[in-house]
C-alpha cells in the first residue's frame, strides 16, 4: 500500500472512531494548580479514545476528600496538579468511541466511579480490588464535560435508573466506599456502633448502619451536624466539647457500660484515632476510616489491644461490587441527597465554595451545576 493511501485510510479511522452528538470544542472546568488554588478555566473539551466514553456532566457533589485535596493541593494516587478537579458527578453520555460496548448509548444517564481496577492482579484475584497494582484513577467532575476511560466505563460505571434523581445517584461512588467499610467490620443487627465525626462520610455510616438495625452513637464537636445525625438514625449524640471524658460518656450508653462493639473513625485526626480505640469494648473493632497524612503519629497501647483483643481495620476505596450495591440502595431509597446535599452552587462559584468549607460553615455536599 502507498503511504499516501495508508494515510487516507488512518484519517477515514478517526472520523468513524467517535459517535457523537454536537460537542463544543472548549468548555468551562475547575482546574487544581496546587494548596487552595482552584482556578475556573476554559479548556479543551477531552478527545477520546476508542474506548472510551464523554459524558457532559450534569450534576457534581463536593466532598471530604477533595476539600483535602484542595488544601493540600494534591493527592499521592488520584490527582497531581494541574488537573481537572472532582469525582462524584452524574451525567449524560454525549460521546462514544467505537470500540465501547454497544449498551452504553447516546443520552443514557449514568454515574461513573473514579476509579477501575485491573482484575489481573494479585490484589484482584484475591477480591482486593480497591487494592489493585494498577488502580486507574479519574478525575474532572467539576467540569461541563468529562472523560471516563475505557475501563471505567467497562467496569464501574452504571446506567441510573429514572427514579433516581440526579443528586442522589451522585452519592454513589462515596456511598460504595462505606459500604465496603461496614462489610468488613461484619457487625450484627443488635451491636452498638459509635461514629466518630459527622461530616458526609460519617453521616452515612451513620444512617447505613443504622438500616441494618445496629444502634449508632454519634459523636461531633459542632451542634448541627448532631442534629443531622438523629435525623439519620443515631440513637445517642455527644458533643465533645461538652463532656470531660468522651470515653466515659459513650460507655455509660452501652450495655453494662463495656463500650460500643464497633466504633468507626470518620473524623480524621491523631486525637480522634486515639479516641476509638479508648472507646470500643474488649472484642471490638475499630475502623480507622480516615486517613492521615503521611509522617503523622498514632500511639497505642499495644497490651491494651492485645489482651481485649481489638480488631483494628482501616478500609480505604471501593470495589465494584461495591458501586454497584451504592446505586441499588440509592435506588431503594436508602439514601438520598435530600440529607446531604445542603446547596446547589454554579461551578463559577466553587472556589469561594471551598472556602467557605474549610471554615465549617455548615455545609456538608454542595452540588455543582456546571
Amino acid at each position: 500500500m502507498r503511504t499516501t493511501d495508508k494515510k487516507a485510510e488512518i484519517g477515514e479511522e478517526l472520523k468513524t472512531a467517535v459517535t457523537r452528538v454536537a460537542v463544543p470544542s472548549k468548555m468551562t472546568a475547575a482546574v487544581l494548580y496546587g494548596s487552595e488554588d482552584l482556578r475556573i478555566e476554559m479548556i479543551d473539551v477531552p478527545s477520546l479514545a476508542a474506548d472510551e466514553v464523554l459524558l457532559r456532566v450534569r450534576l457534581a457533589l463536593t466532598d471530604g476528600t477533595d476539600l483535602k485535596v484542595w488544601k493540600r493541593g494534591y493527592h499521592a494516587l488520584m490527582i497531581q496538579p494541574p488537573a481537572v478537579f472532582g469525582h462524584e458527578l452524574v451525567g449524560d453520555i454525549v460521546a462514544v468511541g467505537k470500540r465501547v460496548d454497544p449498551r452504553w448509548r447516546i443520552g443514557m444517564r449514568v454515574v461513573a466511579a473514579n476509579s477501575a481496577p485491573c482484575l489481573r492482579c494479585y490484589h484482584c484475584r484475591r477480591g482486593q480490588e480497591n487494592l489493585c497494582d494498577d488502580l486507574l484513577f479519574n478525575n474532572g467532575a467539576y467540569a461541563e464535560y468529562m472523560r471516563i476511560p475505557g475501563r471505567i466505563a467497562m467496569e464501574n460505571m452504571l446506567e441510573v435508573p429514572h427514579s433516581v434523581d440526579d443528586q442522589s445517584a451522585a452519592l454513589a461512588e462515596p456511598l460504595a466506599c462505606v459500604l465496603r467499610g461496614i462489610h468488613e467490620m461484619e457487625v450484627r443487627t443488635g451491636d452498638t456502633a459509635a461514629v466518630i465525626g459527622c461530616g458526609p462520610i460519617g453521616l452515612k455510616f451513620i444512617r447505613m448502619l443504622s438500616r441494618r438495625g445496629v444502634r449508632v452513637i454519634a459523636i461531633a464537636r459542632r451542634t448541627a451536624p448532631l442534629d443531622v445525625a438523629r435525623r439519620l438514625g443515631a440513637v445517642a449524640t455527644i458533643n465533645a466539647t461538652e463532656v470531660t471524658d468522651v470515653a466515659a460518656a459513650v460507655k455509660a450508653l452501652t450495655e453494662d457500660q463495656h463500650g460500643p462493639d464497633a466504633v468507626v473513625e470518620a473524623a480524621g485526626n491523631p486525637a480522634t484515632w486515639s479516641m476509638a480505640l479508648a472507646i470500643v469494648r474488649r472484642g471490638g473493632v475499630v475502623n480507622f476510616f480516615s486517613g492521615l497524612p503521611s509522617g503523622t503519629h498514632v500511639e497505642i497501647e499495644p497490651a491494651a489491644i492485645h489482651y481485649s483483643e481489638i480488631k483494628l481495620i482501616s478500609t480505604f476505596h471501593h470495589t465494584p461490587r461495591f458501586f454497584r450495591e451504592a446505586l441499588e440502595a440509592i435506588r431503594r431509597g436508602d439514601i438520598s441527597a435530600h440529607d446531604f446535599v445542603t446547596e446547589e452552587i454554579r461551578l463559577a462559584d466553587l472556589p469561594q465554595a471551598f472556602e467557605r468549607m474549610k471554615s465549617r460553615s455548615g455545609e456538608i455536599k454542595l452540588a455543582v451545576r456546571p
